[in-house]
């Protein structure tokens, strides 16, 4: 079936609402207008303003209704029009999505998803372009996903929302208008696994959401130069699959980390740090990180592609991580 990720995310949304009256979206916008980015079109008319609701500019105050929705027995999904705005409704993510269980003793759970938009090369500015999703990674109590196809698109939801534990979705805004072929009876990876995107011998690009594409056409930039690079799509940001990380370590001894995010503290510096710690004797060559330059992204749209990770800037420290430049 051709689709796009927006659609598969949308049909996604309408599975879980026919399947289970407990689930209800709540967010700006997703209601009448169908959310900022369309995800949501024509929901509202199917379902009603009841189970798909138009909320105030908000997030904290949403978010807390998210919670307390949760933990009376029902399954909200929240949606944040971007990481930026999320920044409002941390304190509820941190403080309680991500505690209650823990500091309950295990009394209560909050089955919650919350939907948001990451990530830049739309040239929306730095208000509306950040990848943060390695700050969320950094809390415990929650899980973090981030669909960078459209079969994860169609499918991760239905697992989040299945986990009795706070799960946080990111989707990057460059992938909205990705088109395809959907397999409809296919299987996908379970929400906590990574997959090996394309299979290679001599390098190892690690990646994850907006970055899969762009690492996959660098994938092919190499190859034309004779160098077999290995793809992983990290799929679960919090918990990591380390064994499918360092099983494609074994195989190819060098690694590069593809991260949006800014380098200082990255995900990406998680994942370089965890692959030197399990896998050190089978590197040949140090582990690479290709990241955002440490600016708030820029407007223009020169300065922005330079800001941004680049399938040729992945190609070149993946050439010279394997001793063909540099």
């Amino acid at each position: 079936m051709k689709t796009t990720y927006r659609e598969a995310l949308r049909e996604a949304l309408r599975e879980a609402l026919t399947a289970d009256e407990r689930v209800f979206l709540m967010g700006e916008d997703v209601g009448r207008y169908g959310g900022a980015f369309g995800v949501s079109l024509g929901l509202v008319e199917e379902f009603g303003p009841e189970r798909v609701r138009d909320t105030p500019l908000s997030e904290s105050a949403f978010t807390g209704i998210g919670i307390g929705s949760a933990l009376a027995g029902l399954r909200p999904v929240v949606e944040i029009m971007t990481v930026n705005f999320s920044l409002l409704a941390l304190d509820q993510i941190l403080n309680n999505a991500a505690t209650l269980r823990h500091m309950s003793g295990g009394q209560f759970s909050v089955p919650l998803v919350i939907r948001m938009t990451t990530g830049a090369g739309r040239q929306l500015a730095a208000q509306h372009s950040h990848s943060l999703e390695g700050w969320y990674a950094h809390i415990p109590g929650i899980r973090v996903l981030a669909p960078a196809t459209l079969a994860d698109a169609r499918r991760m939801l239905g697992g989040a929302l299945a986990d009795p534990d706070p799960v946080v979705i990111f989707e990057h805004g460059s992938l909205y208008n990705l088109s395809g072929e959907l397999d409809e009876d296919g299987a996908a990876p379970g929400i906590g696994a990574a997959a090996v995107r394309r299979p290679g011998h001599d390098v190892t690009l690690v990646t994850y959401g907006g970055s899969l594409p762009k690492t996959l056409a660098a994938a092919d930039v190499l190859a034309a130069d004779g160098i077999s690079a290995e793809v992983v799509d990290l799929r679960s940001l919090r918990p990591l699959d380390d064994a499918t990380v360092m099983a494609s370590v074994a195989r190819t001894h060098r690694a590069v980390i593809v991260d949006e995010g800014w380098r200082t503290g990255s995900l990406a510096a998680e994942v370089s740090a965890r692959i030197t710690e399990q896998a050190f004797y089978d590197l040949d060559a140090s582990v690479r990180r290709v990241c955002s330059a440490e600016v708030p992204i820029p407007y223009a749209r020169a300065l922005e592609e330079a800001a941004l990770p680049q399938p040729a800037s992945i190609a070149a420290a993946a050439g010279e991580v394997v001793g063909r430049h540099g």
